[in-house]
């Protein structure tokens, strides 16, 4: 689905004008860009909506008649779930699970994430992919080029910085298998399986 798709199920549900929708609809999908497969659904997780969509756009917006919406639930409802046949919302460590670990080991994150150690805020962000998975490839989600010159500055008002970086989107993405779960959710990844064990049976 496109954005556009997205905000008219938000119009029909909230109400409103598609346009009170689509900044928060076409954000989700700005990682297409760097992906052009479903792939590209990293911020389609509650870790993307907690830690990127609603920390730009608010916990709500209010729509074009005063209505005032859940931002989380717009995200969720409206556009995650749509994308998987409202089966499931996929986690983080879905996705991170099909990066290639073995790949990763030239990546130095640590150098990467020192060079942000004196904001701590900043800091605990990047490190975030790997607290809530567990896996260190999950750190190249927060330590590529596209996520410091992209989600930071929107999400703390600082620059973007002009350098070669160490780590490119492509790092990320070229390191990751496509999986059927992914093509809009045409199987179930690991975190629903027993889920859809329960319903089949």
């Amino acid at each position: 689905m496109n954005a556009v798709i997205h905000a008219q199920i938000s119009v029909r549900k909230r109400g409103g004008t598609i346009e009170d929708y689509l900044p928060v609809h076409e954000f989700m999908d700005c990682t297409k860009e760097l992906c052009s497969d479903n792939r590209h659904r990293i911020l389609h997780t509650m870790w993307g909506i907690k830690r990127v969509i609603i920390p730009i756009f608010g916990h709500t917006i209010i729509n074009s008649v005063g209505k005032i919406v859940n931002v989380k639930d717009l995200c969720e409802q409206d556009h995650i779930l749509p994308d998987y046949q409202n089966r499931f919302i996929p986690t983080l460590a879905d996705f991170v699970t099909e990066i290639d670990k073995t790949a990763c080991a030239k990546f130095d994150f640590k150098k990467i994430a020192t060079s942000y150690a004196a904001d701590p805020v900043v800091h605990e962000l990047m490190l975030s992919p790997l607290a809530n998975t567990g896996m260190q490839a999950a750190l190249l989600i927060t330590h590529n080029s596209w996520f410091i010159n992209t989600i930071l500055p929107k999400l703390f008002n600082r620059k973007m910085e002009i350098r070669d970086f160490d780590i490119t989107p492509a790092d990320l993405f070229n390191n990751m298998q496509f999986q059927l779960w992914m093509d809009n959710g045409n199987s179930y990844p690991a975190s629903c399986r027993l889920t859809a064990n329960r319903i089949i049976h």
